[in-house]
């Protein structure tokens, strides 16, 4: 009878204790509407462990939003969709923000890995540089007035399938937007486009003049922006003396993910986020590209989970590295 009533009592126990409920959901498309209320409900369960702020907003007024976890004075940074095609990222970036915070808040472990290493760097999530061409792309130029609808139909050479777009609203090409290499790329496009198009000048758009000011102010150890597709890294830009230990640092994602170390490129041309944080802080930087090669379109919801388990552990290995950078 002891027994029973033990056995009951433990079933009950468990009923009864709170099940900590997912924030963040992987079965549709992760739409900018989906971030914001993701944003809001991370802040309402985590508040007293992370910080949230608009790090500015995009050429169609959407706001740019910055997350921390942690209360470590030096900084991992994590960047999302940069491309609007390239949302899978920032559902990526969001979810590892979920759980790190779940870990962060009861003291857990993400595999083997000690929630303690926020305790001396933190990581700041940007899921969504891109908010209106990830917009564009999932939605087509549905909801947006009648002279932006023009302009966009013209930069997509006509056709109303926007799946392929990847620039932000202006038809400008964010990952070419950088100073470093940005005068040797090719002006083609030389007109505002749906993708490759460079832009008039670096540090033209919106979005890349809000990161850049940023990524000043809180001047991270080692940056990463997430890219999608080929399952690869891409580490190397002019490292000079530190190129050994950048490299050490991609191995050690690339052990961790899966993902093979792209080839160093002698004549890599740049314009890219991690080359210009390279040259400019003289610090590690890398490009994550997650899911296999799709074309040009968004991934699949499909290669998730996959992509998921392989990424799960980058920002506390990251943060782990910091801690060693001077």
């Amino acid at each position: 009878m002891t027994k029973i009533i033990s056995c009951f009592l433990l079933i009950m126990f468990l009923v009864i204790q709170p099940v900590h409920a997912q924030i963040v959901k992987t079965n549709k498309a992760y739409s900018y509407q989906r971030l914001v209320q993701d944003i809001a409900k991370i802040d309402e369960k985590y508040g007293q462990i992370v910080e949230i702020q608009a790090i500015g907003t995009s050429h169609l007024g959407r706001k740019i939003w910055g997350i921390k976890v942690g209360k470590g004075k030096k900084n991992v940074v994590l960047i999302g969709a940069h491309h609007g095609r390239e949302w899978l990222t920032s559902l990526l970036l969001m979810k590892m923000l979920e759980n790190y915070s779940e870990a962060y808040l009861h003291n857990e472990r993400i595999g083997s890995l000690p929630m303690a290493t926020l305790d001396e760097v933190s990581i700041w999530f940007i899921p969504m540089l891109n908010p209106d061409g990830v917009t564009i792309q999932q939605n087509g130029i549905e909801g947006f007035p009648p002279e932006i609808q023009k302009e966009l139909l013209i930069m997509n050479d006509g056709y109303i399938d926007f799946k392929g777009w990847k620039a932000n609203a202006k038809g400008v090409d964010l990952n070419r937007q950088y100073p470093a290499g940005w005068k040797k790329l090719k002006n083609e496009p030389s007109i505002p486009y749906y993708k490759y198009y460079k832009g008039k000048k670096p540090f033209e758009a919106r979005e890349v003049i809000a990161l850049r000011n940023f990524i000043n102010k809180i001047n991270p150890s080692i940056a990463v922006a997430y890219h999608t597709a080929g399952q690869e890294i891409f580490w190397n830009y002019k490292n000079g003396k530190h190129l050994k230990r950048d490299k050490a640092i991609a191995k050690k994602i690339s052990k961790v993910t899966g993902y093979k170390l792209a080839k160093p490129d002698k004549d890599a041309i740049g314009g890219g986020f991690t080359d210009w944080f390279i040259t400019s802080y003289h610090k590690p930087a890398m490009t994550i590209e997650i899911s296999p090669l799709v074309g040009e379109t968004s991934p699949p919801l499909s290669v998730f989970h996959k992509e998921w388990k392989r990424n799960q552990r980058v920002g506390l290995v990251l943060a782990k590295e910091a801690k060693k950078i001077h």
